[in-house]
């Protein structure tokens, strides 16, 4: 997660991208590079969003790291792997990974904190903006659970939902929930279906905000 260089300026458009029930099976808890199983038409999703000029950012929650169950040097494997499984796939590899390992009730002390980057919040997206030079008024965020929209929403990107069934789920922990009135710009029943919104500037199936 570094930085092509200082002071980018903000050009670029990015898709942020959810991992776990957007880009591979949810598993709750994967800790190992050997649980991950890319989802159905993820690869060519990818490879047709960057094709289109698209920074793919994968911006995600890891309390498995605050649980104590892997650690940080753990999720970069995890996230070399999947890599690799992409590309082997037909697709592409994210441009970059941004991954929260915090959590307000965290087992581990040094997690344990109300951080900014924890979504809903957007500090995730807001830093891969500052650091690649992201216009985030015209990205995207891709995102199976309201705690994704909200993120997207409160950093300034359009947002779509996948309906993978974690959209149903409860919010994660958070000091600041998402607003109970918030939807997505559209809804979409898998990232390849995204893809086609984004890349087809489809009409909404919700009025946009």
């Amino acid at each position: 997660m570094s930085s092509p260089g200082p002071g980018p300026v903000a050009e670029r458009r990015a898709v942020f991208l959810d991992r776990d029930g957007v880009l591979v099976v949810d598993r709750d808890w994967l800790t190992r590079p050997d649980e991950v199983s890319v989802l159905p038409g993820v690869p060519g999703a990818l490879l047709a969003l960057a094709s289109a000029g698209f920074v793919l950012v994968v911006v995600s929650n890891q309390a498995v790291v605050a649980r104590g169950l892997v650690d940080e040097n753990g999720i970069r494997a995890i996230h070399e792997h999947l890599d690799r499984e992409l590309v082997r796939l037909g697709g592409v590899a994210p441009s970059t990974y941004y991954f929260c390992p915090h959590h307000p009730s965290a087992t581990v002390p040094e997690y344990r904190t109300a951080c900014d980057c924890r979504k809903p919040r957007p500090g995730l997206l807001l830093r891969a903006a500052s650091e690649l030079g992201i216009d985030l008024g015209r990205s995207y965020l891709v995102g199976d659970r309201m705690t994704d929209v909200a993120a997207g929403w409160r950093a300034g990107c359009r947002t779509i939902l996948v309906l993978s069934g974690r959209h149903l789920a409860p919010p994660f922990e958070t000091p600041d929930p998402p607003d109970p009135d918030l939807r997505p710009d559209w809804e979409a029943e898998d990232l390849p279906a995204a893809t086609r919104i984004i890349l087809g500037d489809a009409h909404p199936h919700h009025e946009p905000r």
